[in-house]
């Protein structure tokens, strides 16, 4: 499955069956994460098969069921939009692999996560993992319009940059971004909302793969 397909395909999923993830996969997971840990100087941890994080009330309210398998963004204390940036680079491997996700923020009981979380760091959010009952359905999106402050017309690469962008999980689907075009620079800013930071990285992930990072800088 390639990059583009994978963005495509990626629906938020809170229910899961109970069919293991095969030891292929989580291998095939557990190396991308200490790619993304390395460049991004994190401490992601994948966790497996364990249940309690994603009982009880909170995610009850968060209309999970079955969650025995997630990602735990840790990273250190103001790295927010690094895990945001890596953790969808991850989400998206997942999907590559035949998994289902959901970004979670509020909706697990952080306590009982079994991960090691050193002095200066902190666990920001996780992402839920494994075979869906079903892959979810398309969220609702903003215009181009509405992200996109540039003069003139869209470049093709920008554009297909910022529809990608479109397509990148939100807190509460709320999209509160907008992209700049200056030049060959394009800036993408915060305009508000829970988890900004890390939602702004989710977002630079997906106008890079849209895009292709030969068409411009970061500014």
């Amino acid at each position: 499955m390639e990059l583009m397909e994978a963005i495509r395909g990626r629906h938020a999923v809170r229910q899961y069956t109970d069919k293991p993830i095969p030891p292929e996969t989580l291998a095939a997971l557990a190396a991308e994460i200490a790619l993304c840990n390395q460049e991004g100087g994190l401490h992601i941890q994948l966790v497996h098969d364990e249940p309690e994080a994603f009982q009880g009330l909170l995610a009850h309210y968060g209309k999970f069921r079955g969650v025995r398998n997630y990602l735990a963004l840790v990273g250190p204390k103001g790295a927010d939009e690094e895990l945001g940036y890596y953790g969808e680079r991850l989400v998206l491997e997942a999907v590559r692999l035949g998994l289902d996700t959901c970004w979670v923020a509020l909706t697990f009981r952080k306590g009982k996560c079994p991960v090691a979380v050193a002095p200066g760091e902190k666990l920001v959010c996780v992402v839920a993992l494994g075979y869906g009952e079903t892959h979810g359905v398309p969220h609702k999106s903003k215009s181009l319009a509405e992200v996109c402050a540039v003069e003139g017309d869209l470049p093709d690469w920008f554009r297909s940059g910022a529809e990608a962008a479109l397509l990148a999980p939100t807190a509460t689907n709320q999209q509160k971004f907008l992209l700049t075009l200056e030049g060959d620079a394009v800036k993408a800013e915060s305009t508000g909302g829970f988890y900004a930071k890390v939602d702004l990285g989710i977002v630079k992930y997906h106008f890079e793969a849209g895009a292709g990072r030969d068409h411009f800088t970061w500014k």
